[in-house]
Order: C-alpha cells, then structure tokens, then sequence
C-alpha cells in the first residue's frame, strides 16, 4: 500500500488540512499540487477528479500534495473570499519549496480549483505549468482569466457535454491565451466527468510528461 503523510500547512492563522507523498526516488524533484472544486458545492480534496489524478501521479511515484481550501475538511477558517483561496494556494506553494525542498511545482486544478489554482501560476519561478480541467471562465469572471495568463506551458481539459464551464465557449476563452497551450476534448463528460476519472488522470499525466522527459 502506497504511503501518503497528513500534515496541516500553516497560511498565517489558517491551518489546511492536506496529504502528501513523497517520491521514493530521491532525484525527482518536482510535485503536483492539486486543487480542488467549490467548497459551497461540496468540492473538497476527496473529489471524484482530484483523487483520480492524485492517485495517478502517486502510481507513477511522482510527489504530489493535495488539499482542502480553509473551511473544508479539516482546514480551518471560513469560506470567505477568493482571494483568501488564493493565498492559501501560495502557502501549499511555499510548503513544497521551503519545507519539501522540491525544485518544479506543476499545478494542477478542477473547476473552480482551476480558476484558483491556476491563478497562482506566476507566484513563483518554480512553478513550471498547469493542467486546468473544466475551468469556469463564465462562472468566475475575467479576472482569473488574466490571473492564469503565463508563457508557461498551459493545459486545457474539457468534457464536450460540460454546460458549466460552457464548452460552447471553451474555443472563444481557450483562444485568448498566450502559447504555449494545448487542449484536450473529453467525448461524453459532462462537468463532473464521472465515469471519464481514469481518462482525465491519463491525460494530465501525459502532459506532465511531456514537460519533464
């Protein structure tokens, strides 16, 4: 059985809940970070979609780390704004960097933990590229679109059935950003990509390997 570790992540007075694995290769340097969908929509670290790709990326003994935004779980703090989200993001950030010692991040973020998490891209040098699935350009607003903006590598996943983050307009969003930038269509998802977990994991993992290797 793989070995994960739960640690709690310090963002000032904030404690998040999180889990960590540590890659038994001792040369890989680099982490996913993951993160997760709405908590007002029941979206935590146990998602459907974040675990399938934590478990991937656990399978292929890579680092990853996963947590619950403050509020959710065993995080502590109140669902306010998301801005407080996004510093929570950056401290997961500063974990890996400062306490792990790894030397890439790659994000990686579901719905509403891809306008967050993958707003977070140019925090750090460190931070190499993102995966974001089902981000909800229309949900969330312009500004995470421009926060997510980057010439870093940039990965775009959506379900052709998705009528929350509209794929009707996925080419119109997924056109305004800057290369590098790829884009997979999932045939048959919808927004919660149930039955398609094993399908988007492989597909982040592809793409993070393209980057690496």
């Amino acid at each position: 059985m793989v070995k994960t570790e739960l640690v709690f992540i310090k963002n000032n007075e904030i404690k998040l809940e999180a889990e960590y694995f540590q890659s038994k290769n001792k040369l890989r340097k680099a982490s996913l970070l993951i993160t997760h969908p709405h908590p007002q929509f029941g979206g935590s670290m146990y998602n459907n979609i974040v675990s399938g790709v934590f478990n991937k990326f656990i399978q292929e003994d890579i680092s990853s780390l996963r947590f619950n935004f403050r509020g959710v779980g065993n995080s502590s703090g109140n669902h306010t704004s998301d801005k407080g989200k996004l510093t929570d993001v950056k401290a997961c950030i500063d974990f890996l960097l400062n306490e792990r010692k790894v030397e890439n991040i790659f994000l990686c973020g579901y719905s509403y933990g891809a306008a967050i998490g993958c707003s977070t891209i140019n925090y750090s040098e460190k931070v190499i590229a993102y995966a974001a699935i089902s981000f909800p350009w229309d949900f969330m607003g312009s500004k995470y679109k421009k926060l997510s903006q980057s010439d870093k590598p940039k990965f775009f996943l959506q379900g052709n059935r998705d009528d929350i983050a509209n794929f009707e307009r996925f080419e119109i969003h997924f056109n305004d950003y800057q290369y590098p930038k790829y884009f997979q269509i999932i045939n048959g998802a919808d927004h919660f990509y149930r039955g398609y977990e094993s399908q988007v994991a492989e597909k982040v993992y592809e793409f993070y390997v393209s980057l690496t290797y």
